[in-house]
């Protein structure tokens, strides 16, 4: 039985995907029986395309996600390149790290909250430097240009792209090339674009899609930071969805259709800029010039990066200020008094969607976690590692804009009477949650010394009471630091549990950005506060369960 799971867990990934793909898609072309659509027409393409602002509003999206990609990618790899193998890359990726944890919206609400005309920023800078006595007529947050948009999505997918080259470097052998370089006289970072980075990217690839998709589409953080004159193209598909007007289902598909292409092409430009990259680079390769601005790209991408991570967390703490904030006027750089009133009004209120996040992720965390040790344990039994055609299944979910195939999931959902309930939240919670915790527990179960398997044979052990007496409890660290990724990943979902659940199911992340039209500083700091620490309490069990667990195994422990 156990070798089927891999084709039920590739089925559990696409299948939803695709069936989503397919009810989004018959609906754009009119044929939606339960709402009287029965016959092939182009007119929601038409209406679609009339709407006032559709073009900007697709352009948007279009250059947001290209210039986060190309941007976060470059930081990652000049800070790698200039910075590996250093105490400050240390205490960078030791920084950077636990920031991938937080959830993109409420990395959004600090973010806003700190470089608003009234954000904390502006209110340590006035009026001693600015002259500000009250906050400047700026357009900031939610500019036309999405640039506050993006500067939320680079802090957020540093630590990720980083997370993804770390784990790519020890296959490039790049400490011995970096070495190699250094002695023929290449500066580092111009020795590791030549040498490291093209093996580098081509393992990277699949989560730089990931990245650039998600920019793409990206419905939370465009709430909350993005232009609102027009808004990117995932806030207009949102709003039709949303549209009481029922017929407007129909109109929400044909756009959802537009989301999938603009999404497509910024992927073939993506591809087109990797070609254009390889001709322009390999003379370059060959050139043997040994220096290309090293000593002025060194401090410059190492300010660029921590600038980044520090606004990430100062973003988290003024979120706590204001959580706890009294009065609190312009340009005082802190409240006159701080107080717990806005927690004891929220109590009673978040109670409902902190107990269906906890639920949903602890659950959906699970089943990822079941089906992935299945998955890695069928590997190692069969010595055959997960293929390309695999990866690139698994990071399916993450490619295609969830906005195309939500809608269409949820119309399927719907079809078999299952819209809107528990079960069905989880089920699609599952499908993102499962890659992360793949991807995060791939590695470290490749990376364990298959001696103690042999061993364990050796005295009469079956490969069950291998993998459930020796494997798993050496390997509960990598198990649980896996499961507090997903349960991280699982926090922060907002479209599937709004879209799925039918708004039933309020959770942490649903309301925080529910309440950003509100303008309560106080009360999506509370919010935002718990959205984040939910995934820091994961980690930190993933870390004190085995130190309590193994405390008197200290061969355990070290492995563990």
């Amino acid at each position: 039985m156990l070798k089927h799971v891999p084709a039920f867990t590739i089925i559990v990934l696409i299948g939803p995907v695709l069936a989503g793909l397919l009810g989004t898609a018959l609906p754009a072309f009119g044929i939606l029986p339960s709402l009287g659509g029965t016959q092939f027409t182009l007119e929601h393409f038409a209406s679609v395309l009339n709407t006032p602002g559709i073009v900007q509003s697709s352009l948007i999206s279009l250059y947001v996600g290209l210039i986060t990609t190309f941007i976060s990618l470059s930081v990652v790899m000049l800070v790698i390149a200039g910075w590996q193998g250093t105490r400050f890359f240390s205490a960078l990726q030791g920084l950077l790290s636990p920031l991938l944890s937080v959830p993109h919206a409420a990395a959004a609400f600090g973010l806003a909250f700190l470089i608003a005309p009234s954000g904390w920023i502006a209110r340590l800078l006035s009026p001693w430097l600015t002259g500000f006595a009250r906050p400047p007529d700026w357009l900031i947050v939610n500019d036309t240009m999405g640039l506050s948009m993006m500067a939320g999505l680079i802090a957020k997918e540093i630590p990720f792209l980083l997370l993804m080259s770390l784990a790519a470097l020890p296959q490039s052998d790049a400490r011995r090339k970096a070495h190699v370089a250094a002695s023929l006289g290449y500066g580092p970072i111009t020795g590791f674009f030549k040498t490291t980075f093209p093996i580098v990217y081509r393992q990277i690839r699949l989560p730089v899609f990931a990245v650039l998709a998600y920019a793409t589409s990206v419905v939370d953080v465009a709430i909350i930071l993005g232009p609102t004159t027009p808004p990117p193209l995932s806030i207009r598909l949102l709003q039709w969805m949303n549209d009481p007007e029922i017929i407007m289902r129909f109109q929400a598909s044909a756009g959802a259709q537009l989301q999938l292409a603009v999404t497509a092409l910024a992927l073939l430009f993506w591809l087109g800029f990797e070609k254009l990259g390889k001709r322009l680079g390999t003379p370059l390769l060959s050139s043997g010039a040994r220096h290309y601005c090293d000593a002025a790209f060194r401090p410059a991408v190492a300010i660029i990066a921590s600038t980044f991570a520090l606004l990430v967390v100062a973003g988290i703490l003024v979120l706590g200020i204001w959580s706890i904030a009294g009065f609190w006027r312009f340009p005082d750089p802190l409240p006159v008094a701080f107080t717990t009133a806005t927690w004891m009004r929220q109590s009673e209120s978040f109670g409902l969607p902190l107990q269906n996040s906890i639920v949903i992720g602890l659950i959906s965390t699970a089943i990822a976690i079941a089906l992935t040790l299945s998955c890695l344990e069928v590997e190692a039994r069969s010595g055959k590692a997960i293929s390309g055609r695999a990866l690139v299944l698994l990071y399916l979910p993450l490619i295609v804009p969830q906005i195309s195939f939500l809608f269409g999931l949820q119309v399927l959902f719907l079809q078999l009477g299952s819209n809107a309930n528990m079960l069905a939240v989880v089920f699609t919670h599952v499908v993102f949650v499962l890659p992360y915790v793949y991807l995060s527990l791939a590695d470290p179960w490749a990376a364990w010394d298959k001696r103690y398997a042999a061993v364990a044979h050796g005295l009469g052990h079956s490969d069950n009471s291998v993998f459930w007496r020796v494997r798993v409890p050496m390997m509960l660290t990598p198990i649980l630091t896996a499961a507090a990724v997903g349960f991280g990943v699982s926090i922060g979902q907002y479209l599937a549990t709004l879209l799925i659940g039918g708004g039933r199911f309020p959770t942490i992340t649903t309301e925080a950005i529910a309440l950003s039209s509100g303008g309560d500083r106080r009360v999506i700091g509370v919010y935002a506060l718990v959205q984040t620490v939910l995934p820091f309490i994961g980690f930190g069990l993933a870390l004190a369960i085995p130190a309590i667990v193994y405390r008197h195994r200290r061969g355990l422990r070290e492995h563990a």
